[in-house]
């Protein structure tokens, strides 16, 4: 098989969770008499890494109420909604024929590591995966930085990045890695594709593109 390993983003990839993130940070726009958004199809429009440009981009004032205020703000409402979100049907089915295949499979993610932990753990997730990689802080700013440093410390592995998001696409693109992404997350199909790398719907998908050794059949 041509990977060794798999590089898994959560938020949108693993966890479904684009609905709590946008109840989370509609309240917020409301409480500042700002227009919440109207739902996933203008989110997905809208939403990408840094997240403070997200935000710029939604309406928040940062000159009025910093980032570093309002990031913990979402995040609390964020974690109140947690229990309402579920792993994607598929994770479960496909991570275990990743295993079988032999594949090491890691978390790689802009959530703070802690809190990473907690949500896998939730989800009763956290046994599928060997490593979770993520941030020490809630500022969600990229995850180029520890991919790089995963890679240093793995310099033999070949590797697949699996996410939902063009900063996804950026990471595999700066650290070497091949990458698939999945239009059903965070992002729309047009803006994944405008990365070139290939996009799937399922993770389903995702398993038929290793099978067949990294060529895009699916």
């Amino acid at each position: 098989m041509k990977y060794t390993d798999i590089l898994w983003d959560f938020n949108g990839t693993i966890l479904s969770d684009m609905e709590i993130g946008i109840e989370s940070v509609n309240l917020l726009l409301s409480q500042r008499g700002k227009r919440p958004l109207s739902g996933i199809e203008e989110y997905r429009g809208v939403f990408g890494f840094p997240i403070r440009e997200y935000y710029e981009r939604i309406g928040f004032d940062f000159s009025a109420e910093p980032y570093d205020v309002l990031a913990p703000l979402w995040v609390a409402e964020y974690m109140k909604r947690m229990p309402k979100a579920k792993a994607f049907d598929d994770v479960v089915p496909v991570s275990e024929a990743f295993r079988e295949a032999g594949l090491r499979q890691t978390v790689m993610s802009a959530s703070d590591l802690e809190m990473l932990h907690g949500q896998l753990d939730f989800l009763g997730i956290s046994d599928l995966f060997d490593d979770v990689w993520g941030l020490d802080n809630i500022k969600a700013e990229s995850k180029v930085d520890i991919a790089m440093q995963w890679k240093k410390d793995n310099p033999r592995s070949v590797s697949l990045l699996i996410g939902d998001t063009v900063h996804d696409a950026q990471v595999a693109h700066e650290c070497g890695f091949d990458c698939v992404l999945v239009a059903r997350g965070h992002q729309s199909r047009a803006t994944l594709e405008k990365t070139g790398f290939p996009v799937v719907d399922t993770l389903f998908q995702v398993l038929d593109y290793v099978k067949k050794g990294g060529q895009n059949g699916t």
